[in-house]
């Protein structure tokens, strides 16, 4: 029984193979149309990857840096960097002294005389002691400023010891660009819709236009007895065939491109590379591009044997 079963879809597999070929130039459209498809989805796949390696270099550069007032004691200042590490919130907290900030402000400033000659004239140092905070998630900088305003942080008598905090200036980025990358996904997404759509109806007619061809040999298996799987299965497996392959195509053609656009752009990505991406992830994109094109294939086939072929 398992010989015979294996038998049948052998033949489904060489029929639809034969109708895949005799369709020529329609199947060449639907092959065509899926290929665009899919290289819009692997595109995507890229597009996430490098919005994800952006957002991810972004927030390493974006952090909360607290000021504190001239008059803060050092012991105080390191009291309160104790409690802000023990947030879960809080990946990381550097600590800048007087004279460090001191230090570095002259060493931006090395060039600019006037700068220089106003800071030695008030002889003093008028900078403040900072912490540069880091938190684990972009949205975990909210809590972590309201911790330090809700009265938690040491003070000097009735008086606070922070002198500001830059957290609004740096939220607005992150917003913006939180916004900026779901609006592009978004995009993405509605553009792989509608081609996928296309795709669909593509595969959809051929797959039509091959029932109405073979309906001659549809009649002579009805006559026999053939199953309604077996006069069915090969215009499935037609449809898997031309996505299968539109598949293929697509990875083959992203292979040259990716490494060339590795060259071209990682300079000025931040030095995201689109071929070490490529390779890395080589077996997910292989089963998200194969799949996709064998499940539009299948899909379409199978909505029009179901609209075209009555048995």
């Amino acid at each position: 029984m398992m010989n015979l079963d294996w038998m049948m879809f052998r033949r489904m597999c060489v029929a639809g193979a034969k109708s895949f070929a005799r369709s020529g130039v329609v199947s060449f459209a639907t092959v065509l149309i899926m290929t665009v498809t899919l290289s819009i989805i692997t595109g995507l796949i890229f597009l996430s990857g490098l919005l994800s390696f952006t957002l991810s270099t972004i927030e390493h550069k974006v952090d909360v840096s607290v000021y504190f007032v001239t008059s803060a004691a050092e012991p105080d200042i390191l009291a309160l960097q104790s409690q802000i590490e023990k947030l879960p919130e809080v990946a990381s907290v550097t600590y800048t002294s007087r004279d460090q900030a001191l230090a570095d402000f002259r060493q931006r400033h090395a060039t600019d005389q006037l700068t220089l000659q106003a800071l030695d004239e008030l002889g003093g140092n008028p900078l403040g002691a900072s912490l540069s905070i880091t938190a684990k998630d972009p949205s975990q900088y909210e809590s972590i400023v309201n911790f330090l305003g809700s009265g938690s942080a040491l003070s000097q008598g009735s008086a606070s010891i922070i002198d500001r905090i830059n957290y609004d200036q740096n939220k607005a980025v992150i917003d913006r660009i939180t916004a900026a990358i779901g609006a592009a996904e978004k995009a993405g997404m509605i553009v792989v819709l509608l081609f996928a759509l296309a795709s669909v109806i593509i595969a959809f007619a051929t797959i039509r236009l091959a029932i109405y061809t073979a309906r001659d040999e549809i009649s002579v298996m009805r006559l026999v007895g053939a199953s309604n799987a077996y006069i069915r299965g090969p215009f499935i497996v037609e449809g898997v065939i031309s996505g299968a392959i539109a598949a293929l195509i697509t990875l083959l053609i992203f292979y040259p491109a990716t490494w060339y656009a590795a060259g071209a752009t990682a300079s000025w990505l931040g030095g995201f590379d689109f071929f070490a991406y490529y390779r890395t992830y080589f077996a997910l994109i292989f089963v998200v591009i194969l799949g996709s094109g064998v499940v539009l294939g299948a899909l379409a086939s199978f909505l029009a044997v179901r609209r075209y072929l009555r048995i």
